[in-house]
C-alpha cells in the first residue's frame, strides 16, 4: 500500500465515528465529560433493534459510569460518544447524572473517581 492508500485509510477512521452523529459534534443536551451515565431500567425498546454502539454502551452502563470513561473504553472521540449518550438519554435509553455544581466547580469527588476510573483503564 503507497502512503497515498494510507492516508485515505487513516482518514476513513476519522470520519466513520461522526457518519454515527450524521454528522453532529455537539450534543442536544448540555453533557459533561464527567457526567454519570447508568442504562435504563426498563429499556423502552428491544435492544437488539439497536446499532451496535448503543447496545455497547448499554452493556457498559450496568455499572454507573463517565462519559469520559465510555469514551475510553469505546476507543471513541469523546464528541462522538457525547452525541451518543446524549441521544440515547433522550430516547429513554440511558440515564444521566449530571454533577452538582457549586459556583461554577464540579464535585471534587465525582473528578477523583473520574480520575481513578481513567487510570485504571
Amino acid at each position: 500500500m503507497d502512503g497515498e492508500g494510507q492516508a485515505r485509510s487513516g482518514r476513513n477512521r476519522l470520519i466513520r465515528p461522526y457518519a454515527m452523529t450524521r454528522g453532529r459534534t455537539r450534543p442536544r443536551i448540555e453533557l459533561a465529560i464527567e457526567a454519570l451515565v447508568s442504562s435504563a431500567t426498563i429499556p423502552p425498546r428491544d435492544p437488539s433493534t439497536l446499532s451496535t454502539e448503543y447496545r455497547t454502551i448499554i452493556s457498559l452502563t450496568g455499572t454507573v459510569r463517565s462519559v469520559a470513561e465510555i469514551s475510553a473504553l469505546m476507543r471513541m472521540p469523546l464528541g462522538v460518544t457525547r452525541v451518543l449518550v446524549a441521544d440515547m438519554a433522550e430516547e429513554g435509553l440511558v440515564q444521566i447524572h449530571q454533577p452538582a455544581l457549586d459556583a461554577g466547580k464540579p464535585d471534587l469527588n465525582l473528578l477523583e473517581r473520574v480520575l481513578s476510573g481513567l487510570r485504571r483503564l
